[in-house]
């Protein structure tokens, strides 16, 4: 028996040793996320999820769900509501569902509803933009009603004109400007179509321009685009004609004359003479 016994509880703690790094490696479904940490001064970058903040200048309007009645309301510049029950109340700041939470606490604290479920809807947005001038079909400010790349607000504003440059300027209220290709906007790459931040400045400036004469079917003035060739430039100017020189041209730059051949750089203000070949 007292043989039996001992084996009994050696059988017993062997089971428990081999079974404790099994239960070690099972994640506790109460653990918190392991998060790497940030300085205080690291901002969240925006994203597509994000919700509108409730602004000065807004106009809300506050619904008490099942109820017929709804209040439309602006929010005064010290960011607050005037409502019918509970006078002055602060919103600037919050979502929607936010001031919506908030306003049904303080009805129910007040004794007017015993349950209330509110929905707040934002039907004019003012408080959070950003600014789009230049060479832009529709400069102006674009409201910031949700999280937008830097395409989208092109898009918005009807692209970039004619007269414009390939590529844009944002300048944030904090940091330093940065320049985006217009061409990778359209690449659908996030890394190079980043979230716009209400308060941004976007700037499309004027194209830099060569100027082309001589043997070619469309002479005249065009925008440069970055690294663009002699060859290119031709091109862009409807091609030689029948009896034009393409190999070597003849530029005038900053005054004085040089010649080009196919694969050189233009330069902003280069005028370029296509000649005739000789035969």
């Amino acid at each position: 028996m007292h043989i039996r016994t001992t084996l009994i509880k050696l059988v017993v703690a062997l089971s428990l040793l081999t079974a404790a790094p099994a239960v070690a490696q099972q994640p506790s479904v109460n653990a918190p996320a392991v998060v790497p940490l940030t300085g205080v001064k690291d901002a969240p970058a925006p994203s597509a999820n994000d919700e509108y903040l409730i602004g000065p200048e807004d106009v809300i309007e506050v619904e008490v769900v099942g109820l017929p009645d709804r209040t439309r309301t602006k929010v005064y510049t010290d960011g607050t509501i005037q409502l019918n029950l509970l006078g002055k109340v602060q919103v600037a700041g919050q979502t929607p569902r936010q001031v919506g939470d908030q306003l049904a606490q303080l009805l129910r604290a007040g004794g007017y509803y015993a349950n209330p479920t509110i929905n707040v809807e934002v039907v004019s947005f003012a408080s959070r933009y950003v600014t789009v001038l230049g060479a832009v079909t529709s400069p102006g400010l674009v409201p910031m009603n949700r999280a937008y790349r830097l395409s989208e607000i092109l898009a918005r504003v009807g692209g970039v004109n004619a007269a414009g440059a390939d590529y844009l300027v944002v300048r944030p209220e904090k940091g330093p400007e940065a320049r985006y290709s217009v061409k990778e906007l359209a690449t659908g790459d996030a890394t190079k179509d980043p979230f716009v931040q209400a308060g941004d400045k976007i700037f499309a400036p004027i194209a830099d321009v060569f100027y082309i004469s001589g043997q070619v079917r469309a002479p005249g003035s065009y925008p440069i685009s970055a690294g663009m060739t002699v060859a290119q430039a031709i091109a862009k100017s409807g091609g030689l004609t029948e009896s034009g020189n393409g190999k070597k041209v003849d530029v005038t730059r900053s005054g004085k004359k040089i010649k080009l051949d196919q694969n050189a750089k233009v330069e902003p203000e280069d005028v370029l003479v296509i000649k005739e070949r000789l035969f």
